[in-house]
């Protein structure tokens, strides 16, 4: 059964805006330190959502093509490595850190916390995308 992706791209489009607001030099000289901040908030929040959705439809992809048992009931760690064995994902451990930087925010907000969650944010989104193209490959 094909998978509805469609709130996932959109999730990883706006991610990806958010970021490219945070890059957009001509915009951003004009801002102050408030504005910036809460442009890397917004990016963040993005993050959250595409982060969600990204391990979600990991596990519904591998309850649908591989074995509903064998997905039912596991850890966030142990299905990124399934992700990996069926060539959805490369690099498990920086899903791994995806997942501990998205816990980061429901716990506290400081300054230094949301600077490591928005660095990881932009390296979230190329990740996200290389998922969203093999979920949309793998789609039948």
């Amino acid at each position: 059964m094909a998978l509805d992706l469609s709130s996932l791209q959109k999730a990883i489009e706006l991610l990806d805006n958010s970021i490219n607001s945070c890059f957009d030099n001509q915009y951003n000289e004009s801002l102050n330190k408030n504005d910036k901040e809460t442009l890397k908030s917004g990016v963040i929040q993005k993050f959250e959502v595409a982060y969600e959705l990204c391990w979600k439809f990991m596990k519904r992809w591998l309850e649908n093509n591989v074995s509903g048992e064998s997905v039912d009931g596991i850890t966030r760690k142990e299905l990124f490595r399934l992700s990996a064995e069926s060539r959805l994902i490369n690099d498990v451990e920086a899903w791994f850190k995806y997942n501990e930087e998205r816990n980061k925010t429901t716990h506290t907000y400081d300054g230094e916390k949301a600077e490591t969650v928005y660095e990881a944010a932009i390296c979230f989104a190329k990740d996200a995308r290389i998922l969203l193209q093999r979920l949309e490959a793998k789609n039948d």
